[in-house]
This record gives structure tokens, C-alpha cells and sequence, in this order.
């Protein structure tokens, strides 16, 4: 296939992926019952962020032309992807990198999101049958020429010892922070509520930890982030929701909650399910993100002089998970 197809066919899937296509609401229903930490609530965001954000022509034509992709990669290699399942279609970053490369995708879904993931590359492998020769779903990734693989801290340590003998990306828990100055309106607060709530805190650019000065008032972002009370109503959420704040007062432990959400003083930047981690800063807030900006556990960082509130889950191509430029990696295969 030549590049411009390739980009062509990533365009169509867009449009589909934004469309009330009977076969594409069925799939994200049956996606929603093999998961429900999958609701059509966050199924939907994804899927249009991921349209929105990556699959626009503009924006791939901007990547081509960024990192000057050949019409034809002469030299393909097979490159292996362990995808993550936290979040809805969060491993599909990774095979929107390596197919405009012109190299070969093989796909392990993670249980958690393989409905979502099997239906889309399927999709593209209909339309265009040359198509299917570029992506394969597979159990096993053998004698792949490279591997990106995405998972905890524990899988970690295996993914290195196994693909050790090859280029490859291996990606760690990560999390994301926000740096508030106290002065931030209704709407900034709500903004930050949909970084902190949005697929129930389980991505690497949720939201789990805010800073903020001295004598901060909480009140205003206890009843801002109220516009998410509804999650509590999610049976599994609810769940976490109860054991922490039994943990703390069991514990004598200082919190505050607006009954969807604790607000526990922690360093950890890391923060359970139902609980969101603060810290008072006395410095500067350049100080504090720069700090930041040099912890290799945090993602992304929310704030006036960071990423706008609210804008935390919609990542762009060339936010790369991890730091490391997956284009880049995919073009020095060659």
C-alpha cells in the first residue's frame, strides 16, 4: 500500500468511529457488557477524541509531512504490540503510529479492550484487502522484529527480559498531576473534574494528585467536581469508593469528600480509585513544575502553565505516552 492509502483508510475509519453506524453502536454495547468500566459515557470520549485528535487529514498529513514518511517503507519489519485495556482503545495510538510507517502490526488486545480493538482493525482490513496484510491479531508475539509494549511496573521487568534482544519501547506506570494557584473560576474547577473523573481515574493522564498553596479553600472544588456525582451510582466505583473512605476513618485519618470523591494529603503522586491526593506547595508554582517535569512517574501536568484544564484525556499524535517518540523509533527500524 502506498502512504497517502494508508493515510486515506485511517481518515474513513474516523468518520466511522464518529458515525451511528448500527454495527459500530452494537460493538461498543457488547465492548461495555465484556468490560463495565467500559460505559457508553467513556466508550464515546475516547472514540471521538481518538477520531478528533489523530485520525483528521490535516493532522496526518501534519505527521507525515513533520517526520517526512516515505510514500513506501522499502524495508518493513514486524513490529509487535502489547496493548494496555485501562482505558477504552488505549493501546490504539500505538497501530495509528506504526501503520502510516508502512510496517507490520501485530496486535495482543488486552482482554479488558479487545472487543473495541478487534472490530476497528477488522474494519480497516474490509474496506482495503491489502490492508490486512499490515495488522494481525495475535495471542502470541513471536519473532517479531521489534515490540512496544504497555503495562505495569511488574510486567515491566518481563517485557525487558523477553524482548531484550530487540529495539523495543517498554512502557511503565505512569499518572498525572495538576498544580492549582487558588484562584481558578467554576469553570477551570469543572475542567479539572473531567481530568480527575473521566474513565473513572484509570488512565496515565487522569488527574490522581493536585497541588495547591497554602490556606487553600476546598470548598469551591468539592462542589465543582459535583457534576460527576453520577459515577457513584457505578456499581464497581462505588465499591472502591466505600473501602476508602472506610480505610480512613477506621484510621483517624484526616479527608474530605463530596460523597463521590476523597480528598486525602499525600505525596504519592499515585492515588486509588474514588480518591484524589493533595499536597501544599510554599514555593513558587514554577518551582513545583519543574520538580514535576523531571519525576518520571508523572504523564502530564494540568494547570495554567501546563495543559488547559479539561484537556488532560485528549492527547494529540505526537503526545507519545511515555516521552519517547514512537514515530521516531518506527522510522530507525528501517
Amino acid at each position: 500500500m502506498k502512504l497517502q492509502q494508508r493515510k486515506e483508510l485511517l481518515v474513513q475509519l474516523g468518520n466511522y468511529m464518529l458515525s451511528d453506524n448500527e454495527e459500530w453502536l452494537q460493538i461498543k454495547h457488547k465492548a461495555f457488557l465484556n468490560n463495565s468500566w467500559f460505559i457508553p459515557e467513556f466508550i464515546d470520549l475516547s472514540a471521538k477524541n481518538i477520531a478528533a485528535n489523530f485520525l483528521q487529514p490535516q493532522k496526518l498529513q501534519q505527521l507525515i509531512d513533520d517526520y517526512k514518511i516515505p510514500e513506501e517503507n522499502p524495508s518493513p519489519k514486524k513490529v509487535g504490540i502489547v496493548m494496555a485495556g485501562n482505558i477504552p482503545l488505549v493501546g490504539f495510538h500505538d497501530f495509528v503510529c506504526v501503520f502510516p510507517t508502512g510496517h507490520y502490526a501485530w496486535i495482543k488486545p488486552s482482554s479488558k479492550d479487545e472487543i473495541l480493538i478487534q472490530h476497528l482493525i477488522n474494519k480497516l482490513a474490509a474496506w482495503n484487502e491489502q490492508a490486512g496484510q499490515y495488522m494481525v491479531i495475535s495471542e502470541m508475539l513471536k519473532n517479531c522484529d521489534a515490540y512496544i509494549a504497555t503495562g505495569s511496573n511488574n510486567s515491566s521487568r518481563y517485557f525487558e527480559y523477553y524482548f531484550k534482544n530487540h529495539p523495543s519501547i517498554i512502557r511503565k506506570n505512569r499518572t498525572s498531576v495538576a498544580i492549582l494557584e487558588g484562584d481558578e473560576n467554576k469553570e477551570e474547577l469543572e475542567a479539572l473534574a473531567d481530568d480527575v473523573y473521566q474513565y473513572f481515574g484509570l488512565g496515565c493522564r487522569n488527574i490522581t494528585k493536585i497541588f495547591v498553596p497554602q490556606q487553600y479553600d476546598f470548598v469551591p472544588l468539592l462542589e465543582a467536581f459535583k457534576k460527576y456525582d453520577h459515577l457513584i451510582n457505578h456499581h464497581k466505583y462505588k465499591n472502591n469508593y466505600d473501602y476508602n473512605l472506610a480505610v480512613h476513618m477506621l484510621s483517624n485519618h484526616f479527608y474530605m469528600t463530596n460523597g463521590s470523591i476523597i480528598f486525602v494529603e499525600e505525596t504519592s503522586p499515585f492515588s486509588p480509585i474514588s480518591q484524589l491526593n493533595y499536597e501544599y506547595y510554599n514555593n513558587n508554582e514554577s518551582e513545583v513544575r519543574m520538580k514535576l517535569l523531571l519525576n518520571e512517574n508523572i504523564q502530564c501536568v494540568a494547570g495554567k502553565h501546563n495543559i488547559t484544564f479539561g484537556k488532560a484525556q485528549c492527547p494529540q499524535l505526537t503526545d507519545y505516552a511515555d516521552g519517547v517518540d514512537t514515530i521516531e523509533f518506527l522510522l530507525s527500524l528501517n
